[in-house]
């Protein structure tokens, strides 16, 4: 697992998704949200104008993972909400906090994935040591 942190498409079966990594588990969350979102629409297109605050809480790691993705998600599909950059704060004891940076989607511009996703259940993954995080989460 690098050290660095980031994100790269994935494909298991027919369904895509997502594997990121950092540093820490907020790190982690942060990459694998930018890296739906980037499934989406492509970041460098978007400029960091607004933001919106998203909180997720789940029991265990992967059911925080997924539902932080999914809150991601509903910000983008319910507000039409362009991703350039994401941020987690707080990423511990079941809950995670973070802020999306963008603008309101200009579909002209933008050119987004007419595909609506969902982060699901199965096959979410996370794993960390003391060298870093890693979590793949699929989108259905």
């Amino acid at each position: 697992m690098p050290a660095e942190r980031g994100y790269e498409a994935i494909t298991l079966g027919t369904r895509a998704g997502v594997r990121a990594w950092g540093e820490t588990v907020a790190e982690a969350f942060a990459e694998a949200a930018l890296g739906v979102f980037a499934s989406i629409v492509n970041p460098e297109t978007v400029d960091p104008r607004e933001s919106r605050e998203v909180r997720a809480q789940g029991d265990t790691v992967e059911t925080l993972l997924v539902t932080w993705i999914n809150e991601c998600l509903y910000v983008h599909e319910i507000e039409g909400f362009a991703v350039q950059r994401v941020d987690v704060d707080t990423c511990a004891d079941g809950v995670v906090h973070g802020t999306l940076w963008g603008e309101e989607l200009d579909r002209d511009r933008h050119h987004p994935s007419p595909t609506t996703r969902t982060a699901m259940f199965d096959a979410v993954e996370a794993t960390g040591s003391d060298a870093g995080w890693s979590v793949r989460v699929l989108l259905g």
